[in-house]
């Protein structure tokens, strides 16, 4: 049998720009990113990249590695799980790694995992995770680290005046993957939201008067902020830091949120905020309403979605873990119109929103779970695209 590393049979017709060619490294672009748009699992797009340089060179310029955070659920990390891999190195050059279970609902059978620095275990706290990267702080100091390949940035030291209030970090995210040339870290404490202009020497810091903020998303080319009181806000990075508050009116004529820790997550072409009640009839514990910005009125309100259509959901328990949304989940064996929710003990619970909650729910789940999204010190589960899906600013 010939050797598929060699395109050598002379009578075979190829086309001008495909001759001469030594082998598959030598394969144009363009037909190399034929290949990766018909690729439709994260094994699959991982192994097309690995192949070889110019293989994984070709999929770094794909210019359309967003659409497979759209169609892809993303990958959950299990960091209270431990694997063994003993083909796999114990450090990454700087520190020792907890190598940890990793799920793609799209391929359940395939056993995955990640490598985690160990010092982000025992030294470090989560601050939030953003672009396929851990965000983790301590003390003021910072570190961002790549979930898959274990790469490391080390941020200056944060100018905190040594205040106890500010050891706890209640977000960190980040403005655009960390090749971007206009990428920043946020981090967020009780007082202050910090910026660091990734590259550069110093943080620049914004005063909070009244309320922290909890957590930051990019919507329609503008960041949207919200508060630890749900007031939203557009975030400025230029000239200088700033937030300006969008007013917003609640449903059902209320003069506050209901939701005690509700998130943001951007879904398509709609902001929706999201939480959860408690609900005490048969069937499914807890009810889940999802509800848009709709900021063609002054002020903006909040409209309640009744359904979905065809977008899942996916969150976790951490408030810090950011939420994602993807299209059409039946073609990887998802459901519509659904909340998938990462636990610390079993990895996920499925939810149906409004009136499909109980149809939705799952009698054999574990009865014991909690549902209560927190800040917590130690990495929680969470969902997250790797990196390699990200470039540009996309």
């Amino acid at each position: 049998m010939q050797s598929p590393s060699k395109l050598s049979d002379p009578s075979v017709s190829s086309p001008p720009n495909v001759l001469g060619l030594q082998g598959w490294a030598d394969l144009p672009d363009c037909l190399l990113h034929s290949i990766v748009a018909l690729l439709d699992s994260f094994i699959d797009l991982t192994a097309f990249a690995s192949t070889c340089r110019s293989w994984h060179a070709a999929f770094s310029a794909y210019p359309s590695k967003s659409t497979f955070r759209t169609i892809l659920p993303p990958l959950l990390i299990r960091p209270n799980v431990r694997v063994q891999a003993p083909d796999l190195p114990s450090t990454n050059g700087r520190h020792k790694v907890r190598i940890c279970k990793v799920i793609d609902l799209a391929n359940q059978n395939r056993a995955l995992r990640c490598q985690i620095p160990q010092e982000t275990f025992q030294k470090m706290h989560f601050c939030g995770s953003s672009y396929g990267q851990l965000i983790c702080c301590r003390r003021g100091n910072c570190l961002i680290v790549d979930v898959f390949t274990g790469a490391e940035v080390s941020p200056p030291g944060l100018p905190f005046s040594g205040d106890s209030e500010e050891e706890f970090y209640f977000g960190g995210t980040l403005t655009a993957p960390l090749a971007s040339p206009n990428c920043h870290l946020l981090v967020s404490t009780q007082s202050s939201l910090f910026d660091w202009p990734v590259g550069s020497d110093s943080w620049s810091e914004l005063k909070l008067s009244d309320a922290r903020i909890d957590q930051i998303v990019e919507f329609n080319g503008h960041f949207i902020a919200m508060d630890y009181s749900q007031r939203i806000y557009t975030l400025q990075l230029a000239p200088q830091l700033g937030l300006q508050e969008i007013r917003t009116k609640w449903w059902d004529d209320m003069t506050e949120c209901p939701y005690l820790r509700p998130w943001l997550v951007v879904c398509g072409d709609m902001l929706l905020i999201v939480d959860h009640y408690i609900s005490f009839s048969f069937g499914a514990p807890v009810t889940y309403k999802p509800y848009r910005l709709d900021m063609s009125t002054k002020p903006a309100k909040w409209v309640e979605v009744k359904k979905l259509n065809n977008r899942a959901l996916f969150i976790g328990g951490d408030v810090r873990s950011p939420p994602f949304s993807c299209s059409s989940p039946e073609r990887w064996g998802g459901r519509s119109n659904r909340l998938y929710y990462a636990h610390y003990s079993q990895p996920w619970s499925v939810h149906g929103f409004g009136d499909e909650a109980d149809a939705a729910w799952d009698d054999s789940t574990d009865p014991d779970l909690v549902y209560k999204r927190n800040w917590y010190r130690q990495l929680q589960a969470f969902w997250v695209y790797p990196s390699m899906f990200y470039s540009n600013g996309q």
